[in-house]
């Protein structure tokens, strides 16, 4: 299976704790390569994709941050009208249920990777492939 490790954050929802995650990530010289962030009430939830995921997971333990590593996968979208409609409707095709999903840009014009958080990866990535369409590896996730 090709999926990137994408590691959930769990951060109080105070003001300064994320600027305080984010000056530690980039103390260890670990760059970001996607976000997204959800809050509720007391605490949110910063899914990052980093270019060094074990050494991040590593420096999260040491100072005491609450994380989970969720495989996702990443999905090179056509920029253009329908592209992303092209391929929510392959994976609704072949049954595989989107949780949730997240853009970034990327250096490659005419494309935006997307990720996405399925409840069925295998069937999710043989939908894909089955329809032609473009799956981000997790090396070029890392180095975007």
């Amino acid at each position: 299976m090709n999926c990137i490790q994408q590691i959930s954050v769990f951060v109080e929802n105070e003001t300064g704790k994320l600027a305080e995650l984010t000056r530690l990530i980039a103390g260890a010289g670990i760059d970001l390569r996607s976000l997204s962030l959800a809050d509720t009430r007391d605490f949110g939830i910063l899914r990052i994709i980093v270019n060094k995921p074990e050494e991040t997971c590593t420096l999260l333990e040491q100072n005491g941050w609450t994380y989970k590593i969720t495989p996702v996968i990443g999905v090179k979208v056509p920029d253009r009208p329908g592209g992303v409609a092209e391929i929510l409707t392959a994976l609704s095709n072949a049954g595989v249920n989107v949780e949730y999903m997240y853009a970034f840009v990327n250096r490659t014009p005419g494309e935006a990777d997307t990720i996405f958080r399925v409840d069925n990866a295998d069937a999710a990535l043989a939908a894909l492939t089955s329809n032609d369409i473009a799956i981000l590896s997790a090396e070029e996730a890392y180095d975007i």
